[in-house]
């Protein structure tokens, strides 16, 4: 499905509902797409930092590992350190649960790693609840309704005014699917749109919505103009914003139909700037598939990625340059559960056993 045009102009979001994925309606712009997350705040008492600055919190997540072996570790994605409170051994930090969330009030050593090092250890830890406030609206301006939501809209009852799970879809410039988010559409008001006669702005209920965080909206206005078009684009970018990068990539890549090259092709990758796990699987989607390319973004996914129809046919070549880079940066890598493990030499192993030859140079 191309882009097509509202009179607001080309259309980037499909508001569709997912049972049967049939379009409530298109739309040029969605005014709280990004916004503030629902982060969490975490008071860390006890705290015994490692030989790790508080600057260099800038990560894509931190795992944190009971030290009673009872619990398993939790994540907690995006997470930055506020720092401690004056005349208190205890640090506060924010960030992102998981889908499983930590367990309240702890009681017990809890120890922090960012997937490469120990960032320290706590002796306990508690959530603190932040107030309550009202989530603003998703507001889908512009938006050229379908016949059957012009019909919801009409009765106005509050069940017809649930359009139940709903997913928005995303478009780049091109008109290509780039990303879709998932969420229980409610719709609170409707009103004529300054876009257009015949158009509206649609309000959902934003506290059934969980926007794109702020700090990533350069990293998706990039993307809005389309795929890089020379490889390494993402090479100045920090650890999380690659993580962003990366995560655009697979949801774009996963999307897209992929012509497989021929077996016994040779491919080249670039390792220089393989600094961090994002950069690594950046680099390697763009080995085989080309600038903002995708080829795994986990040892699983590879695994996938190596069994056809994303790019590549066994068997095949890799030569891999300035290989070094990533094995002084991934080998000391460690496992949510902190222990050790050297994910360079498990790369090498799953690319071998899908019948990948790599050169290291």
């Amino acid at each position: 499905m191309r882009t097509t045009r509202t009179s607001a102009g080309p259309t980037r979001y499909t508001l569709t509902e997912t049972e049967h994925g049939r379009p409530w309606g298109v739309c040029g712009e969605a005014e709280g797409l990004f916004g503030g997350s629902r982060r969490g705040t975490y008071e860390l008492f006890g705290w015994v930092p490692a030989d790790v600055e508080m600057g260099e919190w800038v990560t894509s997540g931190v795992w944190l590992v009971p030290d009673d072996g009872e619990l398993g570790p939790w994540l907690l994605e995006g997470p930055e350190s506020v720092g401690q409170f004056p005349g208190a051994d205890s640090l506060v930090v924010t960030g992102l649960d998981d889908y499983e969330g930590p367990p309240e009030g702890h009681r017990g050593v809890v120890r922090l790693h960012d997937g490469c090092r120990w960032l320290g250890s706590c002796r306990e830890f508690a959530r603190v609840l932040p107030s309550e406030q009202a989530a603003p609206p998703l507001i889908l301006r512009g938006l050229a309704p379908s016949d059957r939501l012009r019909a919801a809209l009409t009765k106005g009852t509050r069940r017809a005014l649930d359009l139940e799970e709903a997913a928005l879809e995303i478009r780049d410039d091109q008109g290509e699917a780039l990303a879709d988010r998932l969420l229980w559409a409610t719709v609170t008001a409707w009103y004529p749109s300054s876009y257009g006669a015949d158009l509206i702005d649609l309000e959902l209920d934003g506290k059934l919505f969980a926007p794109v965080p702020e700090c990533v909206r350069p990293i998706w206005e990039r993307w809005f103009g389309g795929p890089p078009e020379t490889l390494g684009a993402w090479v100045g970018l920090d650890t999380r914003s690659r993580r962003a990068w990366l995560d655009l990539v697979r949801e774009r890549g996963c999307r897209r139909g992929h012509r497989d090259q021929a077996a016994r092709h040779s491919y080249e990758l670039e390792g220089r700037h393989i600094t961090d796990v994002p950069g690594l699987f950046l680099a390697l989607g763009e080995a085989i598939n080309g600038p903002g390319g995708y080829f795994g973004g986990c040892l699983d996914a590879l695994d996938d990625c190596l069994g056809g129809t994303f790019g590549y046919t066994a068997p095949a070549t890799l030569l891999w340059r300035d290989a070094e880079t990533a094995r002084e940066y991934l080998s000391e890598a460690l496992t949510p559960d902190g222990g050790p493990y050297d994910l360079f030499a498990e790369v090498l192993n799953v690319l071998a056993e899908g019948g990948m030859r790599v050169t290291l140079a």
